[in-house]
Order: C-alpha cells, then structure tokens, then sequence
C-alpha cells in the first residue's frame, strides 16, 4: 500500500468515527479513492501484456497467470 493510500485510508477511518466531513465531501473523497484504485489496476494490469516469461517468473507469475490478470476489467480486484 502506498504512502498516500494509507494517509488517505486513515483520514477516511478518523472522518468516519468524529462524523466531521459533510457526506458530499466524504462521497467526493470515496470517488476521488476508488478512481485512483482503478487507475492503478488498470496500470499495472497493462504493464504486466509487456512482461517476458522471466520477468514474470522473477515476480512469481506464470505467463498463463499474469494473461489471465491482465485481461481482468479494471474494477476487478
């Protein structure tokens, strides 16, 4: 998890219990959150078409895995 994604990740807990974050705010921050998530998959999803056979090896996925990942939408976890 990346640095930003935990701070972000932890002021949404604190927001969530001291209900200080009008609920348009706290839904503009879950979109802006869940964007950057399906950005990223779909970053690395298409970084991993580019991959050779040992480099996949080198990061522990078959070419069979990493085809079957990289064709996954990117809303999928």
């Amino acid at each position: 998890m990346s640095q930003t994604h935990a701070l972000i990740s932890a002021d949404l807990a604190f927001s969530d219990r001291q209900r200080l974050m009008p609920l348009l705010a706290a839904l503009a921050v879950s979109v802006a959150v869940t964007s950057s998530k399906w950005a990223r998959q779909s970053r690395t999803r298409g970084a991993l078409k580019h991959l050779d056979p040992r480099l996949l090896r080198d990061i522990g996925l078959t070419p069979n895995a990493a085809d079957i990942e990289a064709n996954k939408r990117f809303w999928r976890s």
